[in-house]
């Protein structure tokens, strides 16, 4: 067996050294703590790397504290004003609320990895580990594909204001389809159908193997990174793009039906200090792509460097960047999707006056297209 050689107890470098060389009571290597009835979940790749020190692990929890305690707050305040206030009771709310709880879903793991990161290995050990990658694979497939559908909604509001908004049985019928979309690739490798979770990085999160070297594990990786990564975000992409589009031409048609009449607009009540519907849109289109790639690209590299690439590259350290993307990314969803819409901050001035938000009372008196894209951009 060989271990990277490392330089003192924190970094290590990708050249071997014979394990009879190195001093067994200076060095731990990862899985040192594992009883030995369960080191068959540590994936030999991680066998070859030096335990990190313990306050790498002490910063971890610092950090998945702040986001667990940032996620409680934003996606539970979501889901408590959104379900409770008459007025924001409506089908596409239904999909932000779905939204919210899948990043709820995910905040779960992170007090079973403060636990993890304390014993410096997983608490429960197959069992906590199925638990923990379950938590996360329904959470993230979840956020993804509603993602998805939210652009979809916000897309039909736009392009067909009057008759193509969702109503509850629609909205209803699309929260059923994210929950079926999670559960193929969450079952497989809980019931070890399909593919398996281990323990990755530090051995304090876990995930769906991606290091076997064997055709059912790459095909598996093939396969969920199709249904939960490209999927969405072609739909993503492609239903944002189309919202675009159509703003802009029905814009341009305004400006110049406005021009043939010699007047300044055609829009009713238009503020004119407020940003163009145009730009609006393509804000919030680019920033909920955005935010899906930075929270699943880290992810989909990883994997696929591992069932496809040069697994050297995947060290304890790296792999961990991954997980932490994805916590950020779903404590941020609450401010993106619901904390720009107007009538939710009048919600929160009203029943949270603590937090500080200031909010104008909402004229129902806009045009189509304003109102159209206020709750494209908003809802």
């Amino acid at each position: 067996m060989y271990l990277p050689q490392v330089d003192g107890n924190a970094t290590a470098i990708l050249q071997p050294l014979p394990l009879h060389q190195l001093d067994s009571e200076s060095l731990k290597v990862l899985g040192w703590n594992l009883p030995s009835e369960h080191l068959h979940l540590v994936h030999p790749h991680w066998r070859g790397y030096p335990a990190p020190p313990f306050f790498y692990h002490l910063l971890l929890v610092l950090i998945y504290f702040a986001l667990m305690v940032t996620s409680a707050f934003g996606n539970g305040i979501v889901i408590y004003i959104f379900t409770t206030s008459k007025s924001l009771r409506t089908p596409s709310n239904v999909l932000i609320v779905n939204l919210a709880i899948f990043d709820f879903i995910m905040m779960l793991e992170m007090p079973m990895f403060l636990a993890n990161s304390c014993f410096e290995r997983i608490v429960g050990f197959e069992l906590g580990c199925n638990i923990y990658a379950a938590l996360g694979s329904v959470s993230g497939i979840g956020a993804a594909i509603t993602n998805a559908m939210i652009a979809y909604d916000r897309y039909k509001a736009i392009s067909s204001p009057l008759d193509g908004r969702l109503n509850f049985v629609q909205a209803g019928l699309l929260v059923w389809v994210t929950w079926l979309w999670t559960m193929p690739f969450t079952i497989f490798p809980f019931a070890n159908i399909w593919g398996r979770y281990v323990p990755e990085g530090f051995l304090t999160t876990c995930s769906f193997d991606y290091l076997t070297d064997d055709n059912d594990t790459r095909g598996f990786v093939a396969c969920i990174f199709v249904w939960a990564y490209l999927l969405p975000m072609i739909l993503i992409a492609f239903f944002y793009a189309r919202l675009f589009k159509h703003v802009c031409a029905h814009e341009k048609m305004l400006r110049e039906q406005a021009k043939k009449m010699n007047v300044k607009s055609l829009s009713a009540n238009q503020d004119q200090n407020a940003t163009s519907v145009e730009i609006r849109i393509a804000k919030a289109a680019f920033t909920i792509f955005f935010l899906f790639i930075c929270a699943w690209t880290p992810y989909a590299i990883v994997t696929l460097l591992g069932a496809f690439g040069d697994k050297r590259l995947l060290t304890p350290a790296a792999t961990m960047i991954p997980a932490i993307a994805c916590k950020i990314v779903s404590c941020m969803d609450p401010w993106v999707y619901a904390i720009s819409h107007p009538r939710y901050r009048m919600e929160l001035e009203k029943r949270l006056p603590w937090i500080g938000i200031r909010e104008t009372s909402v004229s129902d008196n806009k045009s189509v297209c304003t109102e159209g894209a206020e709750t494209s951009t908003t809802a």
